[in-house]
């Protein structure tokens, strides 16, 4: 029997500037993806100081709005809220499908470029068995090198950085990921989303885990950080190659305010329900 969780999520970003910001524009990818292992049954993005412009689906086909900050506006609220139920399927996510060619997943980016450090890593890795058995390996062993730290790197920290320092947090784990499998010659990408945590409703941000595509099987998620595969209480929200392209919130603006950040994020089950497994 495989599990179905029907999610609640309420995630609340605010922002507070000293003076008026005379012009900005963002992208927010915080509407999640429905897919045969998740379904989106009410999803809502409220703004306030700012103006919805354009929304579209990016190369990686992850719903984005555009949106502007209102003139002269020193407060700015961007409040999602809505219901996902997900399916428990061990991480395996599907086949491929959508724009990008998967010889595209192997390709570095700024933060995962692999380097020195990325090769000592591997250096004596064991390559036996099948491609998911020395993915399951590789998560380990990424979590075995470098500690699970909060506050020692950001969101511009690469791979190579994180595995030099030995610390990191979710995002880096991902990039780490992501980096070695690809030079592993497995296509690989970085995911973000939201993760129902066992001891809390309350959380101060996102979660973020990697998923590699394995002939057969298709998509499969790793969240390194927490050891595991995903099961019904990850909620994808958005893929790309790296950070950058799945960020939730990402964008410009002019002028020289201070920016004051908070989020607020709740994710808390609705209800479950024990379905038929598809494989038996």
């Amino acid at each position: 029997m495989a599990e179905t969780l029907n999610l609640k999520i309420t995630h609340r970003t605010s922002y507070h500037y000293d003076e008026p910001v005379p012009y900005a524009l963002q992208q927010l990818r915080l509407t999640p993806k429905s897919r045969e292992t998740q379904q989106v049954k009410s999803w809502a993005v409220t703004l306030e100081g700012a103006t919805a412009q354009v929304t579209f689906d990016d190369a990686h086909m992850n719903h984005v709005n555009l949106i502007s900050f209102d003139g002269g506006a020193t407060e700015i609220l961007i409040h999602c809220e809505g219901e996902v139920e997900v399916t428990d399927t061990s991480g395996v996510v599907g086949q491929h499908s959508g724009y990008m060619p998967l010889w595209m997943f192997l390709r570095g980016t700024e933060l995962t470029a692999a380097g020195p450090a990325t090769r000592r890593l591997l250096k004596g890795f064991d390559t036996s068995g099948t491609v998911l058995d020395q993915l399951h390996r590789l998560s380990a062993h990424i979590l075995s090198e470098v500690a699970y730290t909060p506050g020692e790197t950001h969101s511009g920290t690469t791979a190579e950085e994180a595995i030099t320092t030995g610390q990191g947090v979710c995002q880096d784990h991902a990039h780490i990921f992501v980096t070695a499998a690809r030079a592993l010659g497995v296509p690989a990408r970085y995911v973000s989303g939201y993760l129902m945590m066992e001891d809390r409703v309350d959380q101060d941000a996102t979660h973020a885990w990697a998923e590699a595509h394995v002939d057969g099987l298709g998509w499969v998620g790793f969240d390194i950080a927490n050891a595991q595969s995903p099961d019904a209480r990850y909620v994808r929200v958005a893929t790309g190659l790296d950070y950058a392209q799945a960020a939730p919130i990402s964008g410009m603006r002019l002028g020289s305010a201070k920016e004051d950040l908070k989020v607020t994020l709740q994710v808390q089950t609705a209800g479950s329900i024990q379905t038929q497994s598809q494989t038996g």
